[in-house]
């Protein structure tokens, strides 16, 4: 019952807007289109549409007049619940403080560029403020001269690398895709065709040159174990080779059967991950080593094992835990999301950020009120930085302090405001020798969105409605809880007059008592369900898992029961495995005993069924006392045009 509620007011409440009046109850009324909004959220395909919109406004009506009472007893002023609401405010309001069009446009090019891994060749010079005027000049040219180079299709790189006044360095960077190299980088390899060199990119670092030498249909993400033979750097040929040997054993134990987890603990210098059976982290292309990824995405099915891969790490061998394809759907939400999440944290997300900053100033009524000039404004800045110790330290003593430099619609920013913002930022650990320009533009983007941010009401529907739904939804589950779940709960011989009054209701459908285990993945299940078979108890089953596996006994209708029972089964019979596809997890289950439908419940096996009766019960006489103290009214006309 109180999921039910609680998904209600989330699905469907939106606030009070200005239009024909649907219903009013007391002192307070309800719009056409504030239900119509509320309808639409929670709608599904119906055949009677009029019958549809009255169950409807049913539900609504019952949902205001509970949430009215809660705000007339004051529940929403409960402290908690004001700590509640500012904690989701916090949770939800960096969503709203973006350009959604551009994160659209973003999100859209990320989409496209995940279809497919691009092998990368780099070409580098690095280059600094002290280098010489000379060595400038020499860098410059030998990165051209490589450029024009590789343009006319010449592909002797060892030579071409030398061929300048200065050497290039030559990488390989193997595959790439979306989110793998800085967006800068991206962007210009992206752009590029197979067998295309980028033209010369200068950043802080160097000289850059990108070479496409191959695509591929993305790979998606992989999950794998590995066991690794480390091998120091330098290491002589002759303990290599001992080390080659040794992986080679390790491996032709894999071959005959031998668990890879185990070997994992046993063998595996990976410090991190040879507890854990050697599982490493899901990953995509540009992740690891070029050689490496290369050998392990040419394991073709889940359980693989590959040959020993030399790295410059050691001997790895791994096994192919999974494989998920990149998906290729443009309405896949759960990918897109996953693709907007990376976005927000990465730094293409800067872009949408500078539009979302143009389109603030204007909203809030952003306004520079000549006060004080520029000139003043930054040389009194540069006065209370280079004074914070004396009394001129003081940012309230300046002759700026006090005038207005800017302002918004209900609020105003001083020169004070000014001063304090340029000495906490040029004595954090952000600041990197920008101009005052530069800091005055900051300032004024930073204070214009805190300022939207804290009124984000007045200027976002959306996040209006979302908070009032989030209040609303606390305030019901204080008063339902107060007044229905609670009560019911705890009036122990109302619920046993609710039984002994209503046993037939309450009776037993096809059932058993069974043992469920819910396993973390399925080789954990096979282990477990050949244990029991051998005849191994449950329990002790169950403790030496080391957490990977839950059981829970007890009895269950047939249909309650997560896994297929056949009503024919025998005591203890255990059933085949279930995969979930979704996370991996794997489940069966152990027959106890099955019984015929219709017999009785005794009150503890009943109890959860009769609470909700109950629950049932008191909230409608409560529900006809609020519509005594609230009367409703039901403006026909309205609902009646909601039907056209």
């Amino acid at each position: 019952m109180r999921k039910f509620y609680l998904l209600f007011v989330f699905a469907c409440y939106t606030p009070v807007v200005f239009s024909q009046a649907l219903f009013t109850y007391g002192k307070s009324s309800v719009g056409k289109d504030e239900f119509i909004r509320a309808y639409n959220k929670n709608k599904t395909p119906v055949t009677d549409k009029e019958k549809a919109l009255r169950e409807y406004l049913d539900l609504y009506i019952r949902f205001k007049l509970k949430v009215n009472a809660a705000h007339d007893i004051g529940l929403d002023t409960l402290p908690q619940l004001q700590f509640d609401a500012q904690s989701f405010r916090s949770q939800i309001e960096e969503s709203y403080l973006h350009n959604e069009k551009e994160v659209n446009s973003l999100l859209a090019e990320a989409f496209t560029r995940s279809q497919k891994d691009l092998h990368v060749l780099h070409f580098f010079i690095a280059t600094d403020p002290g280098m010489s005027p000379e060595d400038t000049v020499k860098a410059n040219k030998s990165i051209h001269e490589l450029y024009t180079s590789l343009a006319a299709g010449k592909t002797d790189y060892a030579k071409l690398i030398d061929a300048g006044p200065i050497k290039v360095k030559q990488s390989d960077i193997g595959f790439i895709t979306v989110f793998t190299l800085p967006y800068e980088y991206e962007n210009i390899i992206y752009d590029l065709s197979v067998g295309q060199a980028s033209n010369p990119f200068r950043s802080k670092k160097g000289w850059h040159v990108f070479k496409v030498m191959e695509e591929r249909k993305a790979v998606g993400k992989w999950k794998i174990a590995q066991i690794l033979l480390a091998a120091p750097p330098g290491q002589p040929v002759a303990e290599k080779m001992v080390l080659e040997k040794r992986a080679d054993s390790i491996y032709q134990l894999l071959q005959k059967g031998d668990d890879f987890a185990v070997l994992a603990r046993r063998f595996s210098d990976d410090k991190i991950t040879y507890g854990t059976g050697g599982e490493l982290p899901e990953f995509a292309s540009g992740k690891f080593e070029a050689s490496f990824e290369k050998e392990v995405f040419k394991l073709t099915r889940d359980g693989e094992i590959s040959r020993p891969i030399l790295t410059p790490y050691g001997y790895h061998i791994v096994k192919r835990l999974s494989q998920t394809p990149v998906s290729t759907d443009k309405n896949d939400n759960a990918f897109l999301f996953e693709l907007k999440q990376k976005i927000q944290q990465d730094s293409r997300i800067s872009s949408a950020k500078e539009l979302f900053v143009k389109e603030v100033l204007k909203q809030v009524n952003f306004k520079k009120t000549g006060a004080v000039s520029d000139t003043d404004l930054f040389r009194y800045a540069d006065s209370a930085v280079a004074n914070l110790s004396s009394e001129t330290g003081n940012t309230s003593v300046y002759p700026i302090s006090n005038k207005v430099i800017y302002s918004f619609t209900k609020a105003k920013l001083t020169g004070k405001d000014w001063l304090d913002f340029i000495r906490a930022y040029k004595g954090g650990e952000f600041y990197q020798g920008e101009s005052n320009v530069a800091l005055l533009e900051k300032f004024v983007s930073n204070s214009s969105v805190d300022y939207y941010k804290s009124h984000l009401e007045d200027y976002n529907d959306d996040f209006r409605y979302q908070m009032e739904e989030f209040k609303d939804g606390n305030v019901l589950f204080e008063i339902m809880e107060k007044n229905i779940w609670g009560k019911a709960t705890n009036d122990s011989a109302g619920l046993l007059k609710q039984y002994n009054e209503n046993k037939s209701k309450y009776l037993w459908a096809a059932s058993a008592n069974v043992i469920l285990f819910n396993c973390s993945n399925k080789t954990v299940a096979e282990t477990a369900r050949k244990a029991l078979l051998a005849g191994k108890d449950w329990k002790q089953v169950s403790e030496e898992a080391n957490n990977t596996l839950q059981a829970d006994s007890g009895r269950f209708d047939l249909s309650q029961i997560p896994i297929a029972i056949n009503s024919k089964s025998p005591a203890g019979f255990i059933t085949e495995i279930i995969v979930n596809p979704a996370d991996g997890t794997a489940g069966f289950a152990k027959i106890i005993n099955q019984y015929e439908a219709g017999l009785q419940r005794n009150f503890e096996e009943a109890k959860g069924l009769v609470i909700n009766d109950y629950q049932s019960i008191l909230e409608e006489k409560w529900i006809n006392e609020l519509k005594k103290k609230y009367p409703v009214k039901i403006n026909d006309s309205v609902f009646r045009s909601l039907l056209k």
